[in-house]
């Protein structure tokens, strides 16, 4: 049985791919701080090693316990992490960073893994902390692995865009959930064609899984849904899995008034779409996307946040709109 260690793996991508593994005989350990709730704490086929990611002294201690043939690193935010972690994992069978879609930089359609320029990132964005730099710290680790394989370390890299399914604590698919199950009329940005790639996160794990097992050292891997949604379907899809029907009321700049289209989530004024050519040829079974809309939908948890306007926003919007 192949050893599988996960850094992080307690909240939403990683609770996803433990499950993943575990059905495919992998033995799991988890490496985090703790300061989650761990959903697997019963079950005896997972492990946990508590420490703290930042520190090459935990993450060698981890090592050593668990002698892992695989390494998935599900929350590695700065380059120095991915490049710590690289030196530590430097004699595993396979390291899996899951970086970004946002690592990409010009708006390319499709944005494809061995063309398409990522974002570049200066000292100071390597170490800030904010949203605003999350792609380009995200390039910068992928340019880390590509680093790492330069020396023989057999690091490769995921890039999802925006994810989606049960236990996403963003709340942003979420908000569309609610807003379709409880309301006749939705208020939808732009003209409902809007277009950001999505991907459900059963698709996640079972491409991180096709990449460990089959993928290259040095190579990255876009992983998103083989259909392509835009808000408008993405809201109808919604409502066929709840067996509703709801009506879509779009709004241009104008009729928003002091609203943003982009304070809507999962609004995008550049259609972001990436090729999955590069992951459909490894060993990647991806789910259809009304089956993961279906799950999606049946969500048990409660998100962190509502992360969009609220209704009395929207409903002003529409009662104009009448």
């Amino acid at each position: 049985m192949e050893q599988a260690l996960v850094i992080g793996g307690t909240r939403f991508i990683g609770r996803h791919l433990v499950t993943e593994l575990l059905d495919h005989d992998y033995a799991v350990t988890l490496f985090n701080r703790g300061t989650h709730e761990n959903p697997f704490a019963d079950n005896d086929s997972v492990g946990h090693i508590a420490g703290d990611r930042r520190s090459g002294a935990a993450l060698k201690a981890a090592r050593d316990a668990v002698d892992p043939d695989l390494v998935v690193d599900c929350v590695a935010y700065y380059p120095g992490e991915v490049r710590m972690a690289t030196r530590v994992f430097e004699a595993v069978d396979a390291y899996v960073f899951i970086s970004s879609g946002a690592a990409y930089g010009p708006d390319v359609i499709p944005k494809r893994e061995d063309e398409t320029p990522l974002e570049p990132c200066s000292d100071d964005e390597a170490v800030d902390d904010s949203e605003r730099t999350y792609g380009a710290r995200k390039a910068e680790g992928d340019r880390a692995v590509f680093e790492a394989a330069e020396n023989s370390v057999q690091a490769m890299s995921v890039r999802p865009p925006i994810v989606y399914g049960p236990y996403d604590y963003t709340g942003r698919f979420a908000y569309w959930v609610d807003r379709v199950r409880d309301h006749d009329r939705v208020l939808v940005p732009g003209d409902g064609t809007n277009i950001h790639h999505l991907v459900a996160v059963e698709n996640v794990v079972r491409g991180i899984r096709a990449v460990a097992e089959e993928g290259t050292a040095g190579e990255a891997y876009n992983v998103a849904n083989r259909r392509i949604l835009t808000l408008g379907d993405l809201l109808e899809s919604i409502a066929d899995a709840l067996d509703t029907d709801v009506e879509l009321v779009t709004a241009g700049a104008r009729e928003l008034g002091r609203l943003e289209p982009t304070d809507f989530p999962l609004y995008n004024p550049n259609p972001h779409i990436l090729s999955t050519a590069k992951l459909a040829d490894l060993n990647w079974d991806p789910v259809d996307v009304q089956t993961t809309i279906a799950n999606a939908v049946d969500d048990p948890a409660e998100p962190e946040r509502d992360p969009g306007p609220d209704v009395a926003e929207t409903r002003a919007v529409l009662d104009r709109l009448v």
